[in-house]
């Protein structure tokens, strides 16, 4: 089992002049102390006006800035999102392998086709073809960083002539590939692909091993044709996380961040009703939280054994996630590690929760929980290599090669 830590930079309403300032700020100083304590992976969403919910439009710009204030820490783009007018396949590649350079090899390269109507249409963005344009920029994508030069591509919603996209990534032929995943036939269709799956539902334990089971068997079969250079076996759970001695002040600290994260994404995702620039997602939630699942009532009850959601006998589950005392936190995530999940990933930069409380849990969490699966997680990867290495050498054969460089000349044109 291995750790990471994920920022949609929430910022709920009212904010000051200086806000968002702060917002990022604290956000690389978390990311910094992150990088000391040993925590593997920090992952950064890429989201365009979903005020409240997620700050995070230039993902890029900040893991750029955390790449010069660490030195050992994995910074995953969770996710760049493919579409075309989101990001055109060229500038990608040039982002990402950039970031690759200079953080010296430690990107992880999260994909993803956003869902919101509130991106989508902003975007102009057709909903009933945004999966085949997310497959198109994967395939292209990844040929630009493995072919020299790119030998162009002719597809229904990319097209592009040869050219040679540089610079190339330090990590070769390319950093590790994922997809962002929230329901089960999703991650079956990463482990059809080979690649990572970034699963940000709140999944139980026991609902995860189904995933995992289904992922891993899929990835060793013929299904598996490598959509990417490499295969990424790796299958990725995200939980809202507060650490503490005292299980009273991890809910206080906590849960109602962890609830509101939760809450303001279904605000964009399921239920919401958006004015932008008037709804204050932050008021709906303090007046509407039970109705949807974020009971405080439930979630804050103490001595319960920890999942992702608790259940009221007899009524609706209430999020909670790894919010709780060390030892609840640890006996969670042998759960997790159990069902076969390779990395929990930790929501704490949520709702109003203070930087000095999360700075606070992610130092208890590796001083206390961590050690115990860390020690493991190397020899574990290991031995999941040596099995995995006649499938992934299966998978990449299946896909076709990078292609020869094409006979493709481009006249200098003189003109104003």
């Amino acid at each position: 089992m291995k750790f990471g830590i994920f920022y949609e930079h929430q910022l709920p309403r009212p904010w000051g002049p200086e806000g968002e300032h702060k917002l990022l700020k604290d956000a690389l100083e978390q990311v910094e102390l992150a990088d000391k304590l040993g925590i593997d992976y920090v992952w950064e969403v890429e989201h365009h006006f979903l005020e409240e919910y997620s700050h995070s439009s230039a993902p890029e710009v900040f893991l750029a800035a955390a790449s010069q204030r660490t030195s050992r820490i994995r910074l995953g783009h969770g996710i760049v999102q493919l579409p075309q007018q989101f990001n055109h396949t060229a500038r990608v590649a040039e982002r990402v392998a950039t970031l690759d350079l200079v953080s010296d090899g430690r990107v992880e390269f999260g994909t993803g086709e956003s869902s919101s109507e509130t991106e989508l249409g902003g975007f102009l963005i057709d909903r009933e073809t945004k999966r085949n344009q997310w497959e198109e920029g994967l395939d292209a994508v990844t040929r630009m960083f493995a072919e020299e030069p790119f030998a162009g591509y002719d597809g229904t919603w990319f097209k592009m002539p040869p050219r040679n996209i540089i610079p190339k990534p330090l990590q070769r032929p390319h950093p590790p590939i994922w997809v962002a995943c929230s329901r089960r036939e999703t991650i079956h269709m990463a482990a059809t692909k080979g690649i990572g799956a970034l699963s940000f539902s709140f999944v139980e334990p026991h609902e995860a091993k189904g995933w995992v089971d289904d992922y891993y068997a899929t990835l060793q079969s013929d299904q598996c044709v490598a959509g990417a250079f490499t295969v990424n076996p790796q299958v990725a759970c995200v939980l809202p996380m507060m650490c503490h001695p005292d299980e009273e002040t991890a809910i206080e600290r906590g849960l109602d961040g962890g609830h509101f994260f939760g809450y303001s994404l279904a605000h964009y995702y399921v239920f919401g009703q958006h004015r932008p620039g008037q709804t204050n997602v932050w008021e709906d939630f303090q007046q509407n939280r039970a109705e949807w699942g974020f009971d405080r009532n439930i979630a804050a009850q103490t001595g319960q054994v920890l999942g992702a959601q608790l259940m009221e006998e007899g009524g609706l589950g209430s999020l909670r996630g790894a919010i709780g005392t060390p030892d609840q936190v640890r006996e969670l995530i042998k759960k997790y590690e159990a069902a076969g999940v390779d990395q929990l990933i930790f929501v704490s930069q949520a709702g109003r929760n203070k930087h000095e409380d999360i700075c606070e849990s992610l130092e208890l969490f590796a001083k206390e929980v961590m050690p115990e699966f860390a020690d493991k997680a190397e020899a574990h990867e290991k031995q999941k290599q040596e099995r995995l290495a006649p499938a992934i050498e299966a998978a990449l054969a299946r896909r076709d090669p990078p292609r020869p460089a094409p006979d493709y000349v481009i006249p200098a044109v003189m003109g104003i």
